[in-house]
């Protein structure tokens, strides 16, 4: 039996029909693809700040990891409750697998950057090993839920503008 190409599935047809717009944009351009920048580049700082205080010992590092954990988690959820209006509110987003498994890694990922925070802001000297642990996590979750945006994005053409002139 040959493979059917998409446009023989009357699933994949019906999905393909629906706008994949944004629907929270600013002239055009969808904010949550420019607001995930932050927190994505803050849980990668929170990362090397534990890990230059886990070689060097030296507690500024400490103070820096707590900031950098805090506004990954903050940048995060702002990122995260644009990115499920726009799911809610897509129904060509809303009707892709890819935009639920993008979510549930986010969603994932916004939970360990939150407890990541939250045990710095508790104890600062739980950073080694615990704070490092959730660090590598998120960074782990961060890539996933970054894959899958991205697949969105550049497979799907999710929240792509295409002008008319082209």
């Amino acid at each position: 039996m040959a493979k059917s190409s998409g446009s023989d599935n009357p699933v994949i047809e019906a999905i393909t029909e629906k706008s994949i717009e944004s629907a929270v944009a600013v002239a055009g351009h969808p904010i949550h693809a420019m607001a995930v920048h932050f927190p994505i580049a803050l849980v990668i700082a929170t990362l090397g700040c534990d890990i230059f205080y886990w070689w060097s010992g030296d507690e500024f590092f400490l103070r820096a990891g707590l900031w950098a954990a805090g506004f990954a988690f903050v940048t995060g959820v702002a990122a995260g409750l644009v990115g499920t209006a726009e799911l809610l509110l897509v129904a060509g987003i809303r009707g892709r697998v890819g935009s639920w498994t993008h979510a549930i890694a986010a969603m994932t990922l916004l939970a360990i950057a939150g407890m990541n925070w939250g045990i710095r802001l508790v104890d600062e000297t739980s950073v080694l090993p615990h704070g490092l642990i959730l660090s590598i996590l998120a960074s782990i979750f961060t890539g996933l839920a970054g894959y899958h945006g991205g697949k969105l994005v550049f497979h799907h053409g999710v929240g792509i503008m295409v002008s008319t002139k082209e």
